[in-house]
Parts: C-alpha cells; structure tokens; sequence
C-alpha cells in the first residue's frame, strides 16, 4: 500500500530524559488519545508498550529467550512507518530513545522522512534528579546505597571525558544527547523542556509540550493520567534490602523482576502508602549539583535549541526540610511495607494463574477500542502476531495496514 504524506506532516520524536515528566505526558496523551486525533495529533501503535518496544528495536537491545513477550525486531520500522501515515502530526514517546548512539539516532530520522522530524528532550535540576534516579535504579533491583550510588555518578563517572558509557550519564549528558540528535535535524526543531520547579501547577509541564503540539493544552483531561510517584523512604529502603536477598540474573532475568517486583510490587502497593520522608541530595553535594545546573543552563542558552519553558527550573530548588538518609529507617515501618508487599505479590500471582480475575481495562471509546481491548486480553495473540512481525517484512506492512483502518475507524466513530 502506497505512503500518503501531506506536505506539514510531521513527527515529534519525544526521547526523554528519564525521570523529568515523561511518563506524566505519555499518560496524558495515551488517556486522551481520542481528543488528541480530533485536533490532528495522531500516535501511532496501540499501546504505550509499543513505543518501549520500538526503542529497544532502534537501539538494538538484545532480548531473552526466556522473556514471553515475544520479539521486538521490526518494531521501530512498524512504528515510524504508522507515524509517516499519520497526517498532519505524529506522537512517538518513550525515554530510553535518549541513550540512542549517532548510528541509531540517524536510521531514526532517515525513517521518519519525508516527514519534518521534531526532536523534544524533557530536562530536570540535577539536585532533584539524582533521588528520583536512584530510586528508580532500585526499581529496576539495584542494591547500592544511597550515598555509595551518590559516589559513582559524582566522583567517579561525571569527570570521566567519555561518561556517556556510564548508565546515568548516557541518558542523563543533557548536552551529549542533543549532539547526537544534532546531527541530524537542524536545531530550531530541536526543542528543550525543562520540567517546572517544584511547587509550580501540575499541568504546567503539559502546557509545555502541548504548545509544542500547536494544541490547546486545555482539551486534554489530566485527571486520566497517573503519577509515576517515588516512593517512601522506607518503601525504597526495603525495595534495596530486598534487591540484595534474591539471586542474579541468571536465576531471576530482569523481565521476571519487572512484572513482579517493579510493577506488582512497587507500583501498585508500595506507591500508594503515606509517605515518610523525601529523599534529598546530601549538603555536600549542593555546590556540584549548582554548578552542574549552572553549566547546562549556559550550554543551552548559547545553543540555538529552541527552549520551551524557563531555564530557571533547571537550578536547584532551595531545601527547608532536613536531610535523612534511607539507610536509617526504622525496622518497623520497613516491615510494615514488607507485609504489603508480600500481600501484593500473593494477588499479582493469583491474578497470572487467573485471568480472568484481572482488573479489565479499557483502551478507549468505539470500535477501534474495542478491537484493541480484544488484542490485549490474548497475550497468545499478541506473541504470536510478534513472532511473525520478527520474521515477515509482509507481516509487518500489514500491521501498519491494520492500524491505519483502525486509525480511520477512530476518528470517525468517537
């Protein structure tokens, strides 16, 4: 089936940083993915997973045999083919795009032509940003410490001249990422948003990226989106503690972890209790944390990008409330979360061995949602459907054929 493009058509490729709003934006939009495709702002794929999938294909990530979700080879050439196809303008959201190499970042644009490609990269204060990361790499079961973690991505990794192959830095090198990106699409279409100061309205950060969109931010219910909240101090203390109990890789794979632990576990319970305390860069890390703050502003103002938002946000915030480490709380609200979490995990496997005890979710008003909720209630189907993806270029053309009649289905019969 022949391509159609318009001559405005274009794609704005959202590669992060992590931990600077993104999953607050996908959310909004996956929520209102209806009201987006009325004013013209189309995604493509059925799911947010989709846009993870593409980026682990993009970035040649190697999958496990033992992981049943099924192959990601030919996702991103699935995904930007739909993002061509779109009309007037394209979404493609996901974090992990930011630790694409110049290669990588390369076939992505080359992809997405015709189309005029936008690059939008999400930044936060590093004071604020180095707790929310460590958090996250205990989601993801680091058993570092707190202030040992501090140490590495500090001391010893930020000097280095290469520290872009140090994890943090890679998708963290805010200057290096747009480099990469740089050199392959001209820098007025090159846009930074950095994520409002602490404090500021909670849909401010949408405003951002809408204006971006050229939509009103206003159209969008925020209400449908979740918060990726970080968790309690004692919640993080025993997510570490219990990081360093279970065994490797090699008896537990990391896509195990990610649905029981991260997701059953860290998400769904250990989020939702009160929480005790905010993690905070220690004091004598201040005056690095300013001066990298400062030196990212200058970079960026002298950069010709365009800014969508106040540099200002990227200085760190000015902290009233004392500063406690997670190492130091208390046994018993570390067991109280252990109970939770133990509960948690018992529902999370009840619900794998019985399906159909799953809470149902839905995946948008009309036919084109229903069809898509059907999809994802067989895991087989979608498996299998992938592993002929992997296989097939035909299959893959077909399933952009396929989400292009549901894509029609969906703006005519909201």
């Amino acid at each position: 089936m022949a391509e159609h493009h318009t001559a405005e058509a274009r794609v704005f490729l959202h590669i992060g940083e992590p931990k600077t709003g993104t999953t607050f934006i996908q959310q909004v939009m996956w929520g209102n993915r209806a009201e987006l495709a009325a004013e013209g702002v189309v995604l493509p794929g059925h799911h947010p997973q989709d846009h993870f999938r593409a980026s682990q294909d993009l970035r040649d990530i190697e999958k496990l045999a033992t992981d049943p979700a099924g192959p990601w080879t030919g996702e991103w050439e699935i995904l930007a083919s739909q993002a061509r196809q779109a009309g007037k303008t394209a979404v493609i959201s996901h974090e992990l795009f930011c630790a694409a190499d110049a290669g990588q970042a390369a076939r992505a644009v080359a992809s997405l032509q015709p189309a005029e490609v936008h690059v939008v990269l999400t930044v936060r204060d590093m004071a604020t940003l180095l707790p929310a990361e460590w958090q996250e790499t205990v989601k993801h079961r680091n058993a570092r410490g707190w202030e040992d973690w501090l140490g590495d991505v500090i001391d010893r990794e930020s000097p280095d001249d290469d520290r872009r192959k140090w994890w943090f830095w890679r998708v963290h090198d805010t200057m290096a990422i747009l480099r990469v990106w740089a050199g392959h699409v001209p820098a007025e279409r090159i846009h930074v948003i950095p994520t409002p100061s602490r404090g500021s309205s909670s849909g401010l950060l949408w405003e951002r990226f809408a204006a971006l969109l050229g939509i009103d931010p206003s159209g969008a219910d925020l209400s449908r989106s979740r918060p990726n909240a970080s968790l309690g101090m004692a919640e993080i203390e025993f997510l570490r503690r219990l990081n360093q109990a279970l065994p490797g890789r090699d008896v537990v794979p990391d896509w195990f972890y990610m649905w029981n632990v991260k997701e059953a576990v860290a998400h769904r319970a250990l989020a939702d209790r009160p929480r005790g305390g905010r993690l905070i860069l220690p004091a004598d890390r201040d005056a690095w944390a300013k001066e990298q703050s400062e030196t990212l502003i200058a970079g960026l103002r002298e950069s010709g990008y365009h800014i969508a938002g106040d540099l200002d946000d990227l200085r760190p915030p000015q902290v009233t409330e004392p500063v406690t480490s997670p190492s130091d709380q208390p046994a018993e609200a570390m067991l109280d979360a252990a109970v939770q979490a133990a509960a948690a995990l018992v529902v999370n496997q009840y619900q794998r061995e019985y399906p159909a005890a799953r809470p149902r979710q839905g995946h948008g008003r009309g036919l084109a949602g229903r069809i898509e909720s059907a999809a994802a209630a067989s895991p087989r189907l979608k498996r299998a459907v992938r592993e002929f993806s992997s296989r097939y270029p035909a299959v893959r053309r077909l399933r952009v054929m396929v989400w292009r009649a549901m894509e029609k289905t969906r703006t005519r019969g909201r």
